[in-house]
């Protein structure tokens, strides 16, 4: 039982730390993952980082190939718009069940929690260190899914965060390429109005302002996502 409970965690460790690198652009889309040599960069074993790689894999985050292993999940632009207007339709069913939903207590979360996201948001400009993105990266999430909150599935819940996720990796991605594009101008004014919508009980304006906000970031990313990396990847 022991030795059972050790190796999840082992599995857990290898598949947060794997897929934190992936999400942070650390890990380069197609780049191959070889079990051996993801054993040694985690210290972790070559059984739990195998299921660590099957567990990313049907999270979309790793492609498992036949005769060639592991690597990360390509991207492409088409593969984005996808992405972005996949996340539009299930988004903008899950907000308006949200707001019929919504009470006093879910008001509040949803206050403070723009409140810290607009708050890093200000210091990142002044401290662009790592540390305090991943903050932004985090909050930012909260934010997105406590609109989401009272929809009244889980399982809608988790298809959202899971395509939240893959954005993510598509922002980090042109954020190391472009040093200068630290965060997107307007995102914040674009969050308040949102979350203006929300309080005001107005699902048709909430939901249209939630698209415009995706398809503007999709519009921000074209150019700025570099979609080559073979010149990047370690040698």
């Amino acid at each position: 039982m022991v030795e059972a409970t050790e190796f999840r965690n082992l599995s857990e460790q290898a598949h947060d730390r794997i897929r934190r690198d992936i999400l942070n652009g650390t890990l380069f889309p197609d780049e191959r993952l070889q079990i051996d040599a993801m054993s040694e960069r985690y210290s972790i074993g070559a059984v739990p980082v195998r299921e660590a790689l099957n567990r990313l894999s049907s999270e979309g985050l790793v492609e498992r190939r036949s005769n060639r292993g592991f690597c990360v999940a390509p991207i492409s632009m088409d593969d984005l718009a996808e992405l972005v207007q996949t996340r539009i339709w299930l988004e903008t069913l899950a907000l308006r069940q949200s707001i019929a939903n919504i009470d006093e207590a879910l008001e509040e979360e949803l206050v403070v929690s723009f409140h810290r996201l607009a708050r890093t948001q200000r210091r990142i400009p002044k401290e662009a260190e790592k540390d305090l993105s991943e903050e932004w990266e985090r909050l930012h999430k909260d934010f997105h899914m406590l609109l989401l909150d009272r929809c009244g599935s889980s399982l809608l819940l988790g298809f959202c965060s899971n395509l939240m996720d893959q954005a993510v990796r598509y922002r980090n991605l042109s954020m190391n390429s472009n040093p200068s594009k630290l965060r997107r101008e307007g995102a914040a004014a674009e969050h308040k109005a949102i979350l203006d919508a929300v309080l005001d009980r107005d699902p048709d304006l909430a939901c249209q302002l939630l698209e415009d906000h995706y398809r503007t970031t999709l519009e921000g990313l074209r150019g700025l996502v570099p979609w080559e990396f073979q010149d990047r990847r370690p040698a």
